[in-house]
């Protein structure tokens, strides 16, 4: 008998709760169904591939070794199925597409106007993530394309420049630097009051990698894991934050301020999967994108 692709679901379902109650419920069939499913695999592959005797549900060595070759397995079907029903001339189709989150503040907007003008009928599904989480979002097939920065990435990812990101700091009108025009030297920020981003964000640990190599440590009034929160914070209070340039030219009531020295620019990338089929949606969106940004390849 050959196994059949809801033996590995329900194989993979269970590694993944640890548990044939919870995986049964996430499945939506009984647990007695899910258990005798497994056992036909077992029986079917010729090894045990769940530990059973403790008190949560472990993958045997023989186990975790199938899963591996499983989860590809039910990757490639799904790109397969995608393929099959990817219609090239745009008429329909969908794009996964996820990035960090400053770039939602400030690309998401006309990166998906491009996208909707010239191909209204393709639908979009944008999803916020670190950099870490959607290079492991694209080798798990999960998303199509990503956007994060140019560093090294993990084998099976790969990633095409589209443009070089600065960051200054920022601040609201009741702030004493807002409207000054001359840089800020990074030092008056030591001990000074600042409205950052939370650590999880890359942006955080550029700018505290720059402000360590200059010695300045500023006293850190909020952290927020929300752009949102950060912008609405500063244009109402007298704090100031480290965002990218690009940012205050959708907010009028945020004001950049140049440090010296600045901190370093980030080239931006778009990611993919290497090695992977790459439907009609996901290959207009690249060439839109850099259609975009070609012109000035540096956004400032």
């Amino acid at each position: 008998m050959t196994p059949e692709l809801r033996h590995l679901r329900y194989l993979l379902a269970v590694a993944e709760h640890a548990s044939f109650t919870r995986a049964a419920e996430d499945l939506r069939i009984s647990q007695p169904t899910l258990s005798q499913q497994i056992r036909q695999l077992e029986r079917t592959v010729g090894v045990q591939l769940l530990d059973r005797t403790g008190r949560t549900v472990r993958l045997t060595d023989a186990g975790a070794a199938y899963v591996h070759y499983a989860r590809r397995a039910l990757q490639d079907l799904a790109a397969a199925e995608r393929a099959v029903h990817d219609v090239q001339d745009l008429s329909r189709g969908t794009l996964r597409l996820a990035m960090t989150p400053t770039f939602t503040a400030y690309l998401i907007g006309p990166l998906a106007e491009q996208l909707h003008t010239h191909h209204p009928h393709v639908v979009l599904e944008v999803r916020e993530m670190t950099h870490n989480q959607i290079e492991s979002a694209l080798l798990a097939d999960a998303i199509d394309l990503g956007i994060g920065f140019d560093r090294p990435h993990p084998p099976g990812v790969t990633g095409t420049t589209l443009f070089t990101e600065t960051l200054s700091l920022v601040v609201g009108a009741p702030n004493p630097y807002a409207g000054r025009t001359e840089p800020l030297p990074v030092r008056a920020l030591h001990g000074y009051p600042l409205a950052l981003l939370s650590d999880d964000f890359a942006t955080r640990g550029h700018i505290d990698a720059h402000l360590a190599a200059h010695q300045v440590q500023p006293r850190i009034a909020v952290q927020a894991n929300s752009i949102h929160a950060i912008t609405e914070i500063v244009q109402r209070t007298s704090l100031a934050t480290v965002l990218p340039d690009a940012i205050t030219r959708t907010h009028d009531h945020l004001h950049p301020v140049a440090l010296t020295p600045a901190l370093p620019p980030r080239t931006v990338t778009l990611l993919r999967r290497d090695s992977t089929y790459q439907s009609a949606a996901a290959r207009a969106f690249t060439a839109l994108t850099l259609r975009w940004t070609d012109a000035p390849k540096t956004r400032d």
